[in-house]
């Protein structure tokens, strides 16, 4: 194995460490320390950044590994950091430790930061290797990343539809009484768990009006628990009218979790007053236009739902803010879970959204993952931007 491979394969290490923790709004970072040896090193110590606040990964690790760091390689997801904020700089702690090489997956891309901290290991004397597994790194802090870069939340846009792109089945004219828009269950049982799985490692799930109407869901994850019950994820509503019936699920768990609503700046004031009566927040945005009707101002909203803490965000539906998202080029990455049936004209297609012109006006995504699972397909494909 040569030496490239080798830290490639600590930083896997690293990057499982990286994936544990509650650390929202701070960025998800693993280390290990490797003491050096013929068979080509052993590790002594592991850290994650648990939750904000608490230790960061670089200290974790450092900790576990006590004296046996002196000489020894710390593995880093992300560049330590060299400036004090509710804790003191990682550098200090890794250069008290007597660390001899730092290797570091990506930079902090903070354009304040970016740099620092390897340049004061470097000073120090201490050897300091960049961009290993550096893509792995990246795409694990996309979310934050971008929230660091611009104010607002990563958008994931989870859709499930069956092969013919539609998301709900079309009533039946020999049926009237039937029920309309049927969409439970296109996936099968291995896709929703997979789902929920998504919604525990976020730090909002959203959904429009009208799936809240037609579903009633609670937006929260099952079977897939997160470190403590204050960290589920916010259930969020795109309502511009204010329309979430006060007994819905949701209302009725606000204790469990928070639940906002996000609505337009003239709705009604009343209807305001008894969702926050019931413990909902409302979130006022400005509409696209002050006609009636317009639609919420998707820019404001997640610009308000940015300066909240709010980085990482799944929107499940519908299909008319997906749409929305798509078209107005918000969505960074899209989970598309195809399902293998046919429902045929009339059913609800998969998104609503304004058509572009042309297919070069089109939002394009790059295919970065495909799995099966269980009887369906999922795909996790990336907003493409110049």
């Amino acid at each position: 194995m040569s030496s490239r491979e080798r830290d490639e394969a600590f930083m896997q290490l690293a990057l499982d460490e990286a994936r544990k923790g509650s650390p929202s709004p701070n960025p998800h970072v693993g280390a290990v320390v490797v003491e050096p040896g013929d068979d080509g090193g052993t590790v002594v110590g592991r850290g994650f950044h648990p939750r904000a606040g608490l230790a960061h990964a670089e200290v974790g690790a450092l900790r576990e590994a006590g004296d046996r760091a002196r000489g020894a390689t710390l593995y880093v997801t992300l560049e330590p950091c060299n400036h004090h904020g509710r804790t003191p700089p990682c550098t200090d702690a890794i250069l008290a430790a007597g660390i001899a090489r730092v290797v570091v997956g990506m930079r902090d891309p903070n354009p304040r930061i970016t740099g620092g901290g390897n340049a004061r290991l470097r000073a120090a004397g201490i050897e300091v290797e960049e961009d290993v597994s550096g893509e792995a790194c990246t795409r694990l802090l996309a979310a934050w990343t971008k929230h660091v870069h611009d104010g607002v939340p990563y958008v994931r846009l989870k859709l499930a539809a069956s092969l013919d792109g539609r998301i709900a089945a079309a009533p039946h004219p020999s049926r009237p009484d039937a029920p309309k828009g049927v969409s439970r269950w296109i996936t099968g049982p291995e896709a929703r768990r997979r789902v929920h799985r998504v919604r525990a490692a976020v730090d909002a799930v959203a959904v429009g009006i009208g799936t809240a109407l037609a579903d009633d869901p609670d937006l929260g994850p099952r079977d897939a628990p997160r470190v403590e019950a204050r960290d589920l994820p916010t259930r969020i509503v795109f309502d511009a009218k204010l329309r979430l019936p006060l007994g819905s699920r949701l209302v009725q768990s606000t204790a469990v979790a928070p639940v906002w609503v996000v609505t337009a700046d003239d709705a009604d004031a009343t209807a305001e007053a008894a969702l926050v009566a019931a413990g909902v927040t409302v979130l006022r945005v400005p509409r696209t236009s002050h006609e009636e009707g317009g639609r919420l101002s998707l820019a404001a909203a997640l610009e308000r739902l940015g300066a909240l803490g709010i980085v990482d965000l799944l929107v499940e539906g519908g299909a008319h803010l997906g749409g929305a998202l798509v078209a107005e080029d918000r969505v960074d990455e899209l989970l598309w879970f195809a399902a293998p049936l046919m429902l045929g004209a009339g059913g609800a297609p998969s998104l609503m959204g304004p058509s572009p012109i042309t297919p070069e006006d089109a939002p394009r995504f790059s295919i970065d993952l495909v799995e099966r699972v269980g009887e369906d397909v999922l795909l996790t494909l990336r907003r493409r931007r110049a």
